[in-house]
């Protein structure tokens, strides 16, 4: 049992496996379209805004990720809060980024060469070629300026996937039956190190959540960590009302039972 999480390129065939994996092991199913929507409606965050942190590349000016974190935090806490028995199957971009940390997910690349994408593109957009190609194109530039600026890592790179499936060579039903092998495997099993871990990334996402819904710390540039129920935030804030602020918010927040606020005010405060 676990949570796979499928990086599906563009019209590389994801989403038709994720769909017919989560049929065959009876898991409940995501995709980043759907864990956006239930995130906007669960935070109060504009569903627009949640999207652009997660799809959208930054803008040239914009060097600190501040509300960006924040708000692919409020998305990594809705995929958590969505699992069924700590499983579930998310497709999208961005899964093995959001839930790093996490030792028993199934990390799994879906590809397929160009010719695949761009015939999958032309009938599912109703776009001539060269139109396809452009559009396939662009996604993933975009998908590679942005786990570049965020994480610093080459979203492509298969070093950070445990599976790489191509689906042009294989069926979604051969897919399907290599993947379902895999999860058996004593590497994914719930133990209580990775319950442990599944729960303090939890609550450090609900508490990311509960400061981007506040007008005085949703553009933070902060570090939290949770360990057991102990919340740590580190980093520096711009004034002693946001630095103040920060505690009172984190305390409200379900499961927490002890704050370390470790802010400094100030550009020159360093962590």
């Amino acid at each position: 049992m676990a949570i796979i999480t499928i990086s599906r390129g563009t019209f590389s065939g994801g989403k038709a496996l994720a769909e017919r994996l989560a049929e065959r092991l009876g898991y409940p199913c995501l995709s980043r379209e759907e864990v956006v929507s239930y995130a906007a409606k669960e935070f109060g965050i504009a569903k627009e805004d949640l999207a652009a942190a997660f799809s959208e590349p930054p803008p040239f000016w914009e060097q600190v990720p501040g509300k960006r974190i924040a708000y692919l935090k409020c998305v990594t806490a809705a995929i958590l809060q969505s699992a069924e028995g700590g499983n579930l199957i998310y497709h999208g971009h961005a899964g093995h980024f959001l839930l790093r940390g996490i030792s028993r997910v199934l990390r799994v690349r879906v590809v397929a060469d160009m010719e695949f994408r761009t015939k999958a593109a032309m009938e599912r957009l109703r776009i001539n070629r060269d139109a396809a190609i452009a559009h396939i194109e662009r996604i993933d530039n975009e998908r590679r300026k942005w786990s570049r600026f965020l994480y610093g890592i080459e979203w492509g790179d298969p070093s950070l996937y445990d599976v790489v499936v191509n689906l042009e060579r294989l069926s979604i039903e051969g897919a399907c039956e290599t993947l379902i092998r895999i999860t058996a495997l004593p590497e994914f099993n719930l133990t209580r190190a990775s319950e442990k871990g599944l729960q303090d990334l939890t609550l450090s996402s609900l508490v990311w959540a509960a400061l981007a819904r506040n007008e005085l710390t949703k553009k933070l540039a902060v570090k939290i960590s949770s360990d057991g129920g102990r919340v740590t935030v580190e980093g520096s804030v711009g004034s002693q009302k946001v630095a103040d602020a920060i505690p009172e918010i984190v305390r409200q927040v379900e499961g927490v039972r002890e704050i370390r606020c470790e802010v400094g005010v100030g550009s020159d405060w360093y962590w």
